[in-house]
């Protein structure tokens, strides 16, 4: 191949497919230059940008469009090679009239990996069978400020739940042949401030055991094959630039052999953002030595700054090389290099490219997927407060106040498609059902009368709507107040990408608004669609009942019904704390001594909601715990069991957590941090006998040294419903030497659960 060729294996370009089955047009951002296919494509080209997530395309004719489109690539260039097609699928495969899921916050909730790569295989089956090769998630970054915009788009606040959740998702994607992309690599959501791009201040232990462990663990267990740098510097190191990340620490330590892309326009942000590069072709430069081998979206620094900077000789054409070898070594690996290769698509297959024909034959939200969805959406549904007035008695009337009562999309997080590019294009359909609370209410409760009012905009600052608020709570039985966000892109929402908060406290004038609601004395539940926690004030202790959903998805607002009419039981748990006060951030669960309540600062950052809490409909009592040892050695594991029993009259689920507590270590420890959970799910009486063997890996942290270690001493295994309601305590002892371990140290405790009728022992 010639350096030319070679290079143009090594970016992407940003096109929109034709909504007449044409071939994909480059699309034009304000970020990129001018670019035109005809001078790019006999040199070949690496990967195509979001085809079908530019702008509403029927997925059929996007289909058509892409075939044509690869068709051209390979019969331009000398060797054939067609290019590598990318999505978004942070909540499913982001293109118009696919299944929007619920976002990875609610993945969160669910505390189910299982059901997460279920839907994951969905969404990578309906990537798949439109030609798509790559999809751009999970998101693996642990919320450290729930303040930033980007919260709805991870897992949550703790390194094991993010682990362990964003792994069966990337299974479950890689299992239909989808290439899935791990971002962001890493410490993206621990800017300063919680403010979008803001430098990252952290030392070593934090990146090493809360930021780094997500991708730690997906990477050994995944079988992800690409990893997306992370916009921001850490301690003045940008990722997109940091040699030690990206190949000493993710290459050459923990193995992995996949390739590593650019987040959006993240190289030409080496010289335009964080002034190391004083050219584009000195961020090439400096991006190829780190460990990146493609640039996305489009052609900016890998283009001719790079090639002017290689005949220059300012970089090294081995390093060109080696990228190059991980684009064709994945290609070969997706069959694009195959002798056979056909571009048409198993959606596609037999029906001919007729696009009068093909147009509306192909759907992408199939009732299957919304099943999956609505399975989703209803476990994730965290049940706050409640003083019994849940679930409702076929009240005669209800009033349904607040902003998200009557908005289709206040269930989609800012990748959604509708949110991220449909309102862009108002003239064209959404594509999806979005049945909003108002009718899903009345579906469920079809003998009630149900009273609507808007009270206040999500952010606006008017209240002239809170008299017809008050007047409707007042003449109902009660209210089901719908509060929370929008979800928008750079400044267009309360939450999103570029979406920050200066506080925890509701948008606009919602608290104020939920205040006056209180005040009237008709039992008020609180409805929450959001993207991140909210502080709610004397909501916290005063609202008869509290329901957060996290931009639940398309089958959102029938999964909240059935929580508030009782159709489901609630097993949704805190992936996030809810915080009391809206201005302590940023703190999350995972604090150390001096980060909890203490008698030298004012400030309380005791949460409303701690992480892990979520109420049910029934009860669940913890007994008769049995310990094998309480001491064992550093290499060993700790063997126990104890009965989980439902003592209430309907059917629940117990999400069982274990915290681990280090009270001495040669370095400051979180007071607790989850090391293992498990669904139990119960009939009435029945009791569940749960055995659990923990190894002492999972006690191990970054010492003194820099190295993880196993350190022997005291622990607690703290088992229990939440971090906040602990039922039952284990202190151990490990013994013996210190112990070094690595990568390849055991990080899953392992359950066994034994269900019985009518508890007793197992």
């Amino acid at each position: 191949m010639t350096l030319q060729e070679k290079v143009a294996q090594l970016f992407g370009v940003w096109v929109g497919a034709s909504a007449e089955g044409g071939e994909v047009a480059p699309h034009q951002h304000e970020m990129e230059d001018e670019v035109i296919l005809e001078d790019l494509l006999p040199q070949g080209l690496g990967q195509l940008t979001r085809s079908f997530g530019t702008a509403p395309v029927d997925p059929a004719l996007g289909a058509l469009s892409l075939v044509r489109t690869q068709r051209r690539i390979a019969a331009t260039n000398r060797f054939g090679i067609p290019a590598v097609a990318h999505e978004e699928c942070l909540a499913g495969f982001a293109t118009w009239g696919a299944t929007a899921y619920p976002v990875p916050l609610s993945w969160g909730a669910t505390f189910n990996p299982g059901l997460v790569r279920g839907m994951a295989e969905r969404i990578g089956r309906d990537m798949r069978a439109v030609g798509v090769h790559q999809g751009l998630a999970p998101v693996l970054d642990v919320v450290r400020d729930a303040r930033w915009g980007r919260v709805e788009e991870t897992i949550g606040e703790d390194p094991y739940l993010v682990g362990t959740v964003g792994t069966a998702y990337i299974q479950g994607l890689e299992s239909t042949g989808i290439v899935a992309t791990l971002k962001h690599f890493a410490g993206y959501s621990a800017s300063r401030a919680g403010r979008n791009l803001a430098p990252v201040g952290m030392g070593t232990r934090e990146r090493a055991d809360v930021i780094l462990l997500p991708f730690e663990m997906a990477v050994r267990e995944s079988g992800a094959r690409s990893v997306m740098h992370a916009y921001t510097d850490t301690d003045g190191v940008p990722s997109a630039a940091d040699e030690r990340l990206l190949t000493g620490l993710l290459r050459e330590t923990w193995g992995f052999e996949g390739t590593v892309v650019a987040d959006y326009f993240g190289i030409a942000f080496l010289k335009t953002l964080h002034g190391v590069a004083g050219t584009f072709g000195e961020a090439a430069g400096a991006a190829l030595a780190a460990g990146v081998d493609v640039e996305l979206p489009t052609v900016k620094t890998f283009g001719e700054p790079l090639l002017k900077a290689l005949a220059d000789g300012r970089i090294d054409e081995a390093l060109v090389d080696r990228a190059l070898h991980r684009v064709l070594t994945q290609k070969a690996q997706l069959g694009l290099l195959d002798a056979g290769w056909d571009p048409v698509p198993s959606a596609l297959a037999g029906a001919g490219e007729d696009p009068g024909e093909l147009r509306g034959t192909l759907s992408l939200d199939t009732e299957g997927n919304r099943a999956m969805a609505r399975e989703v959406a209803e476990q994730s549904v965290v049940l706050l407060r409640n003083d019994g007035v849940l679930p409702l008695d076929r009240p005669a009337r209800i009033a349904l106040i607040g902003p998200n009562g009557d908005r289709p999309s206040a269930v989609l997080g800012c990748y959604a498609f509708p949110v991220h590019v449909g309102e862009k294009h108002p003239e064209v359909p959404i594509g999806i059902e979005l049945p909003t609370l108002r009718e899903v209410l009345a579906a469920e409760f079809p003998g009630s009368e149900i009273t609507v009012a808007e009270g206040c905009d999500v952010d606006g600052l008017a209240t002239d709507g809170f008299a017809e608020a008050v007047a409707a709570a007042r003449a109902s039985d009660v209210v089901v107040l719908a509060l929370g966000d929008r979800a928008g892109l750079f400044g267009r929402g309360t939450s999103g990408e570029g979406c920050d908060a200066e506080s925890l406290a509701l948008p606009g004038v919602q608290q104020h608004l939920l205040d006056t609601l209180l005040e009237t004395g008709t039992p008020v539940v609180v409805t929450l669609l959001a993207g991140r926690p909210y502080a709610l004030g004397r909501a916290a202790g005063e609202a008869a009942a509290i329901v957060q959903s996290f931009f639940p998805g398309e089958e959102g607002t029938a999964a909240i019904a059935g929580i508030l009419s009782g159709r489901v039981n609630p097993s949704g748990r805190l992936p996030v704390s809810v915080p009391r006060r809206p201005g302590v951030q940023p703190t999350t669960y995972l604090a150390a001594r001096l980060g909890q309540v203490t008698d030298v600062s004012n400030i309380d950052p005791t949460p409303a909601f701690g992480f892990g809490h979520g109420l049910s409909y029934t009860t669940f009592q913890w007994t008769a715990l049995d310990v094998e040892a309480l001491q064992v050695e550093t290499d060993g594991e700790v063997r126990m069991a104890f009965t989980v029993r439902n003592t209430g009259e309907r059917a629940g689920t117990e999400v069982v957590q274990v915290y681990l507590h280090d009270p001495v270590a040669s370095v400051v420890q979180p007071v607790q941090r989850l090391v293992a959970y498990q669904r139990v799910d119960l009939a009435p009486g029945e009791s569940a006998r749960v055995r659990l063997a923990v190894p002492a890996d999972l006690a191990s942290f970054t010492g003194l040294d820099g190295h993880r270690v196993v350190e022997p001493g005291d622990l607690e295994l703290r088992l229990g419903a939440s971090s906040t309601d602990l039922r039952l305590t284990v202190s151990c002892t490990l013994t013996g030497p210190a112990r070094r371990v690595d990568h390849t140290r055991r990080m899953h405790a392992e359950f066994a659960t034994e269900v019985r009728q009518g508890g007793g022992r197992a």
